[in-house]
């Protein structure tokens, strides 16, 4: 009869020998083979100790021994179960008769007498007769049996046919897909060792299957996360559950310079029996789409970078300070070392053109600002800001600002560290603190070079590329426009400045009956100059004409308006006119000086008379101190500020004695954003009940207490103390 295909057996007893094969002779394993496969996927030694396979109770193989005769003599379970004839109905029964038709007998017969006769076993498929009238076909694999006293047997081994070609097909499409997939696979035993591998797992690790196979995970793994895989690898394995689509990153031999990226899962391995058998393992190659991935978010990351730029750079119209904060923009998303230094002639050019740079020379450069991502040495190396250099034609920066182009070494030498440090010291500071990666970009603001923003990095491990010199390049004419700014900004604010200073008049060397001091302070670095101003103009009889003002608004014009002014006032006072007459007449000099307007007090003390006659055009009211009594602001006819027009002007008399103080200011030395004013006078007036010997040091006293840095504002003070 036939049966499952079946290699002799020569020189072993009993069914244990049998190779069981499926398909036009496709070898499963022997018995012996899945037995031993059991002991190594267990690591056991004592066979007696290992779990069967579960593959024979797939295929439900049934065995039936035969005599010479042709009689039954043996009957498996599994026989009973495939044809349906108990143990009592078959054996001693003749195997022709109770299982084949009439029509194959003497085929049959032939067949068995070809096997008992030859030894040469027969194998193929062959329709059989089921208990209950149908007929199944089975596939057959028969072989002779000989015992030891001489005898000879005949063993059949047979299958379902529908079930084992259902198995042939499941394993060939299970080889194609392993064999063939563009995933890698992989099948690890309980103790997590490599059992098979498919070709694409050995593309994707870069290791043969024979470096593999044997081998643990921790000692294989191309990823850089062995330990946290082993852990959900185990995990897998007590709970069953899968283990999906775990990114991990990682370089390969093969690929030392490049990082990849995986995307790993991980199944539980169980028989039909529901015993554990290890792990399959998928791998698939997400490089290209991590690399991609991390493509767009650094683009993202990077534009995100230029709108913070646009937002954290030129804040202010402070030189130093815009340099400051290109320099905090770059690091440490850029850099992990930055420093911004300007051309020298930038700063002192003539009539405040930046001065163009002779390629191939050396030049003089004064570093603004240097910023590091963490505490490091590198920072001892670069120029401190505010100091002046000069700096060779072979100096990186040199080549970067006069060539007006871009500097990058991507990879650093002993000779390049040389090149971009100052002096051989500071090069072994660089190479102390890593520096491995540099670069360089100039400051451009309407086609003139103003200096360059060096970039140094060291933990970060990547080198400058092309798209840094880009974001860098960004960064660099965004800043040069607000440093360009800056420097004309304060070029025009020294120019108001010395202008302001040259109007303000010097204290008369003799002043009848009067003791006067006086200050200004300009507003803070940057802010434009204001218009404030004062003055202390002897007149006939002996009487002093004391002025303050403020012109509104900033700059040269507002110098510039504030010294007509100033021009005007001396002249009318010459004329000896009522204080409110000389206000009329500024109001409608000021009217000319389109489109600012001004506050000013005009007051003359009369040492004859012991009085001062003062008028008020929109100004802040003077204090006035007397001895043993509380300061208080003179309440004067307010008016309106000059250059309004139309509102009338007068003039009140008070009177002054020996030892009384006047105090006149203008609103920067009292105004705030955060108090309310009324506040702030009452500050000033506690302040002045504490007199001073010196009149000076009131005034410093004041400014001190009350003029805070961040004002935009500038101040003009002026004390007078009656002598007598």
């Amino acid at each position: 009869m036939g049966g499952i295909p079946s290699s002799r057996c020569e020189d072993v007893s009993g069914p244990a020998c049998l190779s069981i094969v499926t398909g036009e002779g496709a070898t499963v394993g022997s018995s012996a083979d899945v037995f031993r496969a059991g002991l190594a996927a267990d690591g056991r030694a004592d066979a007696a100790l290992s779990p069967p396979g579960a593959l024979m109770d797939v295929l439900a193989v049934a065995a039936v021994v035969l005599d010479s005769q042709g009689r039954i003599v043996l009957w498996s379970p599994q026989a009973e179960q495939l044809l349906g004839y108990t143990p009592q109905e078959a054996l001693g029964q003749y195997a022709a008769q109770l299982l084949v038709a009439d029509e194959h007998f003497d085929l049959v017969l032939s067949l068995f007498q070809q096997v008992m006769e030859s030894g040469q076993g027969w194998e193929g498929v062959f329709r059989v007769r089921h208990k209950d009238g149908s007929t199944r076909l089975l596939e057959w694999r028969n072989m002779r049996l000989q015992d030891d006293l001489g005898g000879y047997y005949a063993l059949g081994l047979a299958t379902d046919q529908a079930t084992l070609r259902r198995v042939e097909r499941d394993l060939a499409l299970s080889v194609r897909l392993v064999d063939q997939s563009p995933i890698g696979l992989a099948v690890l035993g309980s103790d997590l060792r490599y059992m098979a591998v498919n070709p694409a797992l050995e593309r994707i690790g870069g290791l043969p299957a024979d470096e593999l196979v044997g081998r643990s995970i921790r000692e294989t793994l191309p990823f850089g996360d062995a330990d946290s895989l082993e852990a959900a690898m185990r995990d897998v394995l007590a709970s069953g559950t899968p283990f999906l689509d775990r990114h991990v990153l990682g370089r390969v031999p093969s690929d030392l310079l490049g990082e990849h990226a995986w995307s790993v899962s991980m199944y539980r391995l169980e028989d039909p029996g529901g015993r554990v058998l290890g792990l399959a393992v998928s791998v698939v190659d997400v490089t290209d789409r991590h690399r991609a991935a991390t493509e767009a978010e650094r683009a993202r990351r990077r534009l995100a970078l230029v709108a913070d730029a646009s937002v954290r750079i030129g804040t202010t119209l402070d030189l130093e300070q815009t340099a400051r904060e290109l320099a905090d923009v770059a690091v440490p998303e850029l850099a992990d070392v930055a420093a911004v230094d300007v051309l020298d002639s930038v700063l002192a050019g003539p009539d405040g053109r930046p001065v163009r740079v002779r390629e191939g020379g050396p030049m003089l450069i004064r570093a603004l600002a240097v910023a590091a991502a963490y505490p490091t040495v590198a920072v001892e190396a670069a120029d401190r800001p505010g100091e002046l250099a000069r700096y060779d034609a072979g100096r990186l920066v040199t080549q970067c600002v006069s060539t007006a182009r871009p500097v990058t070494i991507p990879r650093l030498d002993e000779q390049d560290l040389r090149d971009i440090a100052r002096d051989s010291r500071a090069a072994g500071i660089l190479a102390e603190a890593g520096i491995h990666s540099y670069m360089a970009v100039p400051l451009i603001a309407r086609g003139e070079v103003l200096g360059a923003l060096d970039l140094k990095r060291a933990r970060n491990p990547e080198p400058f590329t092309e798209d840094d010199v880009l974001l860098a390049t960004e960064f660099a004419s965004r800043a040069a426009v607000c440093i360009d700014n800056a420097r004309w900004y304060r070029q025009q604010r020294q120019t108001a400045l010395t202008l302001q200073r040259s109007l303000l008049p010097e204290t008369p060397a003799h002043l009848v009956g009067l003791e006067v001091a006086s200050r200004y302070q300009p507003a803070r670095e940057n802010s434009e100059v204001g218009g404030d101003w004062f003055d202390i103009i002897p007149m006939e009889r002996e009487r002093t004409a004391l002025v303050i003002g403020d012109v509104m608004g900033s700059g040269i014009n507002a110098a510039s308006a504030m010294g007509r002014l100033r021009t005007a006032t001396q002249t009318l006072a010459r004329l000896a006119l009522d204080p409110a007459v000389v206000l009329r007449h500024l109001d409608e000099i000021t009217a000319g000086l389109d489109p600012y307007i001004a506050t000013c007090i005009y007051a003359v003390y009369d040492p004859h008379r012991a009085q001062c006659c003062i008028a008020n055009a929109g100004h802040l009211p003077p204090v006035l101190v007397r001895s043993g009594c509380a300061p208080r602001l003179l309440d004067l006819p307010t008016g309106t500020p000059l250059g309004v027009g139309g509102v009338a002007l007068r003039s009140i008399t008070v009177g002054i004695d020996p030892g009384d103080v006047l105090v006149l200011y203008t609103d920067g030395l009292v105004e705030t954003r955060d108090q309310d004013i009324d506040v702030r006078l009452n500050t000033l007036l506690g302040l002045l009940q504490t007199s001073d010997s010196e009149l000076g040091q009131t005034c410093d006293r004041l400014l001190h207490a009350l003029r805070r840095p961040d004002t935009p504002d500038d101040v003009a003070l002026l004390v007078a103390r009656v002598t007598g």
